[in-house]
């Protein structure tokens, strides 16, 4: 069988599949890639290939999927149609699976860019067969480590794999995450830092829950001048004078609005632009930056830019809101240390000093969680402690996350332990005052579940269709 035949009939397997898998409400983002592989194992590469604008791959510990959808935007902006999977499927497999469902019968893509959000893990794979235009890496934090392992053994694949790219690639790399921003060394393609210049948003010293906080040189503790969250700032070694790249597309001045959003003035060598970002938050701010940076690497204007991020909107279970009985649901993921405790420093901060907090957590250990939960004592759920008004906790590990809540100083008679989601979900919506919202901060299965008890009670829509 040529191999023009295999890529037609894998195309036609993989869609098939898609169909199946869909009408039994599945959402089919894996098994159709794998379906197609074992058909035609070259079938990622060759569409690839027939992409006239190349394929950009993002990939990083938090944010992948918003900045992915952010970038999808701006691209969409441009007039580019994008390949891009949405929904989120970031595996090998997932990322076959989106190339066959945007190609034809007879194996032929319309799409003119790829856009593909990256699993660590996958993405010297995914570089190996889709030979991407432009890396984008946000971050590397501790996450997993049951898949993943310490974040050296992660960043030194990534180093291998990025030195495999061409003159013709673009590294779009994060200035202020040191364990990031050291893959652009010695790279035989172009290499652009972006970050963040407004030291308002730091803290004199490093957090407790840093991964990165010895220099990659000499193994000196870096000093921070500040750092924003986990290892993440403006950073140096005292001892052989390594310090954080000066980036190229910054954020000057950083406005956060509570809940509501942010107000950016970023900057480029060539142009300086204002965006009102309707995401809250610091790292979705830190997002709009990395995905501001990645469309310069393409030449994308400014003006694109902003018109694209004004108008965005939220990934489903990221900081996705729903309204149930006339009260808002703020829905907003966690997974690891770092990324838990920015989402409650985001919504403590947003809520006024005294205001109170009703929240359902949701915690899961399974195999796409991470079946390794003691994150949940780094994370620093201490904020929580004269904050909260009620607290369901739910899930495989709900009994976990009590005592978690209990020791970071959240009274007892506050915590309500219901392992049953749909119990949990009712049981918060009933305590939860009428006239305040309720965030519900799930882990990744935990917010799938989540999402489908939602769909099933016709408040969301399912994730395939977002």
């Amino acid at each position: 069988m040529s191999l023009s035949l295999r890529r037609m009939a894998g195309t036609l397997a993989g869609k098939t599949t898609l169909i199946i898998s869909r009408g039994l409400g599945r959402g089919g983002t894996q098994l159709p890639g794998v379906v197609a592989r074992r058909i035609d194992p070259f079938i990622l590469r060759e569409l690839a290939d027939d992409l006239p604008q190349g394929v950009v791959l993002v990939t990083g510990t938090n944010g992948k999927t918003t900045t992915a959808r952010m970038l999808a935007a701006i691209l969409q902006r441009h007039g580019w149609r994008v390949l891009h999977n949405r929904a989120g499927a970031n595996l090998i497999t997932g990322l076959t699976a989106t190339a066959i469902a945007g190609a034809d019968a007879w194996g032929r893509l319309r799409a003119e860019i790829g856009l593909f959000e990256t699993d660590e893990a996958h993405l010297p794979a995914a570089i190996g067969e889709t030979q991407p235009r432009v890396v984008l890496v946000l971050n590397l934090f501790r996450d997993q480590l049951d898949r993943y392992g310490e974040v050296d053994t992660i960043a030194k694949r990534w180093r291998a794999a990025l030195a495999t790219l061409p003159a013709s690639s673009t590294v779009v790399l994060n200035a202020d995450d040191p364990a990031v921003a050291g893959l652009g060394e010695n790279l035989g393609c172009r290499v652009l830092y972006y970050g963040l210049q407004d030291t308002r948003h730091g803290v004199a010293g490093v957090q407790h829950m840093a991964d990165s906080q010895f220099c990659r040189r000499c193994g000196t503790a870096y000093v921070y001048q500040p750092a924003f969250y986990g290892h993440v700032g403006h950073y140096h070694c005292p001892a052989c004078g390594l310090t954080r790249p000066t980036p190229e597309v910054r954020l000057q001045r950083l406005s956060l609005e509570g809940t509501t959003g942010a107000t950016l003035a970023l900057a480029d060598e060539h142009s300086a632009w204002e965006i009102r970002l309707p995401l809250p938050g610091l790292y979705n701010a830190l997002n709009a930056t990395a995905a501001a940076a990645a469309a310069r690497a393409l030449a994308i204007p400014p003006d694109e830019i902003r018109a694209a991020l004004e108008q965005f909107s939220a990934a489903f279970g990221r900081l996705e809101r729903l309204t149930v009985g006339g009260r808002e649901l703020l829905m907003a993921l966690i997974k690891n240390p770092v990324g838990a405790s920015e989402t409650v420093r985001m919504l403590v901060g947003a809520r006024g000093a005294a205001g109170p907090l009703a929240l359902l957590i949701v915690i899961n250990d399974k195999i796409a969680d991470g079946t390794d939960v003691s994150w949940l004592w780094d994370a620093d759920f201490e904020q929580l402690a004269e904050r909260v008004e009620q607290v369901v906790v739910s899930g495989t590990r709900a009994e976990d996350m009590a005592v978690r809540l209990k020791y970071a100083g959240v009274p007892p008679e506050r915590i309500v332990v219901e392992p049953a989601l749909a119990r949990a979900l009712d049981r918060a919506l009933a305590l939860a005052p009428a006239d305040q919202p309720l965030y519900l901060l799930p882990t990744y299965t935990a917010m799938l579940e989540l999402r489908e008890e939602l769909v099933r009670r016709g408040l969301a829509r399912p994730f395939w269709e977002d």
